[in-house]
């Protein structure tokens, strides 16, 4: 029996086997590269490579299916041609090519964001035209194919399959009917129910995943409906609670009235990529690349102990927008239900401000475009840019100085019209491949992330000198802050290190110069400034005043499934298997944070629970 089935099932055998040594060999030099992060039991050592062992072999199944279908009903009389010699040869070389390049690819996102394939990665398919041209900015992108194609011709050639085949068609339906039986049974018991929560270490957990599986795993979950993966209460008790915490009236919103004298200033928000609290010197990093940015501090109102709300650009934008929660899975933003909450935009527009969102790249990316003009805002993009309004560009868009002297000639446009005006600008220079205009500092373009946080510190600094001399420039508060942390990377599930941002508020002839240490959000920045200017507005906002005297301090932080809370030293987390966390802050230094599991009283599991379960439901019931 073996002998007759020797032709089809070597080709199979010889693939699978090949498939688990690529993905042994990626787990083990990724492990190699990390062991001084793991700082896990030896038990949990072997469990990564065991665990890791049963999900390649659970993604080998997966991943061959189009060729075991082939396999099993190509008739014998085609089978044993030359011409099917050739395809197969073909076929196993493109099967060993991705595999190989998969494996790469793996080596480049684990270098950026300190995990296998997830929600992130499928997220970045949608932009092909960015991401590509990055990887080709970042890496020799075609010696790297080049090699893997070579490598997979190689490996092909070597494995001398056994291409005679008399397998009978009964024998060959029969396999193809289990093989398939065996992959629901998978997909239906295996993939809800995840089991490389190993260790209280993330690395060791990322590292017992299989890469492919995890990748078409979050392709599947990049939705997720609140009510089936996550702790929930009653609903009215849920509000009743928010009515209590936030002072909203059940699913419309809270009223808040302005307690300072009108003063419509115009506004400029910055929103720097990935500027995260620890390039800052003000945080006591000791490179000096935030020179100018430190400098400003000294002369602006600082908020230094806030907290990003997730670990990518549009929750950044999310949170600044709309003042809520992140919800799980994709960003309200990439949605197509996006402008039923409310919005600071809205708020501005009511006012008689004319809202810009003014970006250097192409505002497709990340459905940017479509939310800000359902919100308010006009729209000036790269494609908005004339050919002499750029010097310098890379895959994500013109460079920092180009985008600022843009927003000034925007600032410009609306002075003259005598409009008070709001731009929400999003820088990119400070994202790989870490491009940008020679001779502007004293670190070589496309080094790292060092010469570019350095960068646009110099291309802020440059911005705010110009602005200063425009008639403008006395009526207009500027903002910076970042989107996000610069890498979500740690050895936790939620590194509190990582989502510290700064945030500068500059307005020198309006706003006096003050450090405030009140633990809070992205959530709360707009509805501050709203305070400072003296305008009242009703919305469904999380946010609020952080300089009143009764301010709840707080911090909303999370990632696609994992949604936190800060509160009194301690982060409270829900997690898609219907559990809520509270972990006491041991640590929390500029480049770490240490916790130690508490028990999380009913009072406590209300609370975030009643944040994060009325957000999704003001999303899901809005119109």
């Amino acid at each position: 029996m073996q002998h007759k089935l020797s032709g089809r099932f070597d080709i199979l055998y010889k693939s699978i086997r090949l498939f688990i040594i690529f993905s042994f060999l990626t787990r083990l030099f990724l492990y190699i590269i990390n062991f001084n992060k793991l700082d896990i039991s030896i038990i949990s050592h072997l469990e990564i490579f065991f665990v890791g062992f049963c999900y390649d072999i659970l993604a080998s199944i997966y991943y061959f299916i189009p060729f075991v279908i082939y396999l099993m009903l190509l008739p014998s009389k085609i089978f044993n041609t030359k011409i099917n010699k050739i395809l197969v040869y073909l076929m196993v070389s493109m099967i060993i090519f991705v595999t190989l390049f998969s494996s790469v690819s793996e080596y480049f996102f684990w270098d950026e964001f300190g995990k296998r394939f997830n929600f992130i990665a499928v997220d970045y398919l949608v932009y092909t035209h960015e991401v590509i041209k990055n990887i080709q900015e970042s890496y020799p992108l075609n010696i790297i194919l080049s090699s893997i194609f070579v490598v997979s011709l190689i490996i092909s050639y070597k494995s001398k399959f056994n291409l005679q085949d008399n397998v009978s068609f009964k024998s060959r339906i029969i396999f193809l009917l289990l093989y398939i039986i065996v992959s629901i049974i998978e997909f239906n018991i295996i993939d809800k129910q995840p089991f490389t929560n190993i260790s209280h270490n993330v690395y060791a957990n990322e590292l017992s995943k299989n890469g492919i599986y995890s990748f078409f795993s979050a392709f599947r979950h990049n939705e997720l409906d609140y009510y089936e993966f996550y702790k929930t209460i009653d609903k009215k008790e849920a509000f009743a609670n928010l009515k209590q915490l936030e002072g909203f009236d059940n699913l419309s919103s809270k009223e808040v009235k302005a307690t300072t004298k009108y003063q419509k200033k115009n506004i400029i928000l910055i929103m720097v990529e990935s500027l995260s609290a620890e390039y800052l010197g003000t945080y006591g990093n000791k490179q000096n690349i935030t020179p100018h940015l430190d400098k400003l501090i000294k002369k602006s109102l600082f908020f230094n102990n806030l907290f990003a709300t997730g670990t990518r650009t549009v929750r950044g934008m999310e949170a600044v927008n709309l003042s809520i929660p992140p919800t799980p899975g994709r960003s309200i933003i990439k949605r197509p239900k996006n402008n039923t909450l409310d919005s600071i935009g809205k708020i501005l527009f009511n006012e008689g401000y004319e809202n810009k969102f003014i970006y250097a790249g192409y505002g497709y990316f990340d459905n940017m475009n479509d939310f800000y003009s359902k919100n308010y805002y006009q729209i000036v993009d790269r494609i908005k840019f004339t050919k002499d309004e750029i010097t310098f560009a890379n895959a994500w868009g013109a460079c920092d100085e180009d985008l600022f002297n843009k927003v000034l000639k925007e600032a410009d446009k609306s002075y003259k019209k005598n409009k008070k005006f709001f731009s929400f600008v999003m820088t990119t220079s400070n994202h790989r491949p870490y491009t940008y205009p020679d001779g502007k500092i004293d670190i070589p373009s496309h080094t790292g992330r060092s010469g570019a946080v350095k960068y646009t510190d110099f291309a802020i600094n440059e911005f705010i000198k110009k602005a200063q001399k425009k008639k403008w420039f006395k009526d207009t508060i500027f903002i910076i802050v970042a989107d996000h942390n610069g890498s979500s990377a740690g050895k936790s599930d939620l590194p509190l290190h990582r989502y510290k941002i700064p945030c500068i508020v500059y307005a020198p002839d309006f706003i006096k110069p003050q450090v405030v240490s009140k633990l809070s959000s992205q959530v709360d920045i707009m509805p501050t400034i709203f305070s400072l200017i003296g305008i009242g507005y009703k919305a469904k906002f999380y946010g609020n005043n952080i300089l009143d005297k009764n301010f709840n301090q707080r911090a909303f932080v999370g990632n696609y499934q994992k949604l936190g809370y800060v509160k009194d030293n301690f982060l409270y987390y829900l997690t898609p298997d219907k559990k809520v966390h509270k972990k006491f802050i041991k640590e929390l230094k500029r480049t770490s944070s240490l916790y130690e599991d508490r028990a999380i009283s009913n009072k406590e599991m209300q609370r975030i629970v009643t944040y994060y379960q009325t957000a999704y439901d003001l999303y899901k019931e809005s119109k």
